[in-house]
């Protein structure tokens, strides 16, 4: 008795401790896990995040929700079971449910998995592991506290609606998350509600398909979740000789090995207007006899919902992502731009003049700063090759990044710039000219806004003549010795 009351006193412990119980609780290095000295890197920061949310008054009870993409045998089921372990072990009357893309993979892989990491606790006499539940012994709390594996179907929702548990605990993961349908990803986010609650809801899964609610986890809402892609190359544990044979047969930018070891999204196919290989090239770039060169300062406007504002700079062959924020009104993003245009003498300041980024033209032109607004629907001035000046802008830095380019290594940039597909336009008005899909067309597709890309191509609005690098150095910004209209 004396020695179980130790054992649930030293686990009570790491209720805002995941990765300290991971760590505590099963045996390492001995028996089925020997030659294991913990969960696995990529794990272990998993559960570091969880805890580090929950332990952040400012965060504790807002929703914990993180997707994960990844290629083969990373162990995704495995950090499933160490998650649910945490989660029951340490607080009690929690509700936990797991669901996956179909029942087979929920009994014969989730569940066992879940199964096999109960049985090797240090606490597996107080948990009941069957086909469908895990449950505390204790038949005074076994109704209320315990974890169900659910089959999800959209006929039948009611599972996913009755997550409440106020004051406690709620846990959700979805296992192969990419063909779970989106009513069930719908009823799951309306039940996660509770008040001064625990909630988590993590979704894993190999990225399958370019579309759908997984999908968007990754693109129109990654703002909302912590997402991440895991290569299975780089997973201890896994076996890469097997995955270098892949790459030889299958080629690494192929469809099979994005998605079964990279971890990434199917390529968009032959309408993708930026390949994801010149954006890869280009994260990893060093430019060199920029410093001299004009800057070209550019913001693309939002105001509030999901797409946000983007201010960066472009210094011949390197391109600086200053800061994005959303919720914001026009008179902030204006001061931000001055600020910038103080901080940074350009030597021409680019704003998207659509909807309300005109406001933050006016503004900037009104305290006396030289602002030139960008409207993507005009006609281009090549509109033989473009459709409009959206399309030329587009294709000014794709023909930029295809040369050899420098830009942030970040992940929701180049997102933005492999996202947007095209079409040659049909009829009399400029008949064969390249179209950049509509951000509205691909929003519908599940992908966000492109602002970070379109805050970078707004700085291929404008021509600057260089000035002298004397004059760059010892001179204030001068009006630039010639303008192309934007």
């Amino acid at each position: 008795m004396n020695q179980a009351l130790e054992l649930i006193e030293e686990i009570a412990s790491y209720a805002f401790d995941p990765l300290g119980l991971v760590k505590a609780i099963f045996p390492w290095n001995e028996g089925e896990l020997a030659g294991s000295p913990g969960p696995r890197t990529w794990q272990a920061e998993e559960l570091a995040a969880i805890g580090e949310h929950i332990r952040n008054p400012a965060t504790k009870f807002m929703p914990y929700q993180s997707a994960v993409a990844s290629g083969h045998d990373i162990g995704k089921s495995a950090l499933v079971a160490m998650i649910l372990k945490w989660a029951l072990s340490c607080w009690p009357g929690s509700r936990a449910i797991i669901t996956a893309n179909t029942g087979n993979q929920l009994s014969s892989k989730t569940q066992p998995e879940v199964s096999k990491w109960f049985r090797m606790a240090y606490d597996k006499d107080f948990w009941e592991v069957q086909a469908t539940r895990v449950s505390v012994k204790d038949t005074e709390y076994r109704a209320t506290y315990r974890a169900d594996f659910e089959t999800w179907s959209e006929q039948n929702t009611e599972a996913f609606a009755g997550l409440h548990n106020a004051g406690k605990l709620i846990l959700v993961i979805f296992d192969e998350a990419s063909a779970i349908n989106r009513p069930i990803w719908e009823v799951t986010k309306g039940a996660l509600t509770d008040e001064n609650t625990i909630i988590l809801w993590l979704v894993f899964g190999n990225p399958t398909l370019n579309d759908g609610p997984f999908f968007e986890c990754f693109g129109s809402q990654g703002h909302r979740w912590r997402h991440r892609h895991i290569d299975s190359r780089t997973v201890e544990g896994t076996n890469k000789a097997l995955y270098k044979q892949w790459e030889e047969d299958e080629g690494e930018d192929s469809d099979f090995f994005r998605v079964r070891v990279r971890g990434v999204f199917p390529r968009q196919g032959d309408t993708q207007f930026i390949s994801s290989e010149v954006v890869q090239k280009a994260r990893h770039y060093r430019a060199e006899g920029y410093e001299y060169l004009p800057r070209i300062l550019a913001c693309d406007v939002a105001r509030f919902g999901d797409d946000q504002t983007v201010l960066g700079y472009r210094q011949g062959r390197k391109y600086v992502q200053l800061e994005r924020f959303r919720n914001r009104d026009t008179q902030y993003t204006a001061n931000r731009v001055i600020h910038y245009i103080t901080e940074l003498r350009p030597q021409a300041s680019i704003v998207d003049a659509g909807g309300i980024g005109g406001g933050v033209v006016d503004y900037c032109k009104a305290l006396g700063y030289e602002i030139l607004g960008f409207d993507g629907a005009e006609s281009a001035f090549d509109a033989i090759k473009y459709f409009n000046r959206r399309a030329e802008v587009w294709g000014k830095t794709k023909a930029w990044l295809d040369g050899g380019a420098q830009i942030p290594d970040d992940e929701e940039l180049a997102s933005d710039l492999t996202g947007p597909q095209f079409h040659y336009a049909q009829g009399k008005r400029a008949h064969g000219s390249v179209v950049i899909e509509a951000k509205e067309i691909m929003k519908k597709r599940g992908l966000r806004s492109p602002d970070c890309a379109d805050t970078l191509t707004l700085t291929f609005a404008v021509d600057v003549a260089p000035e002298s690098a004397q004059d760059s150095r010892q001179q204030p910004p001068r009006r630039p010795k010639s303008w192309m209209s934007v």
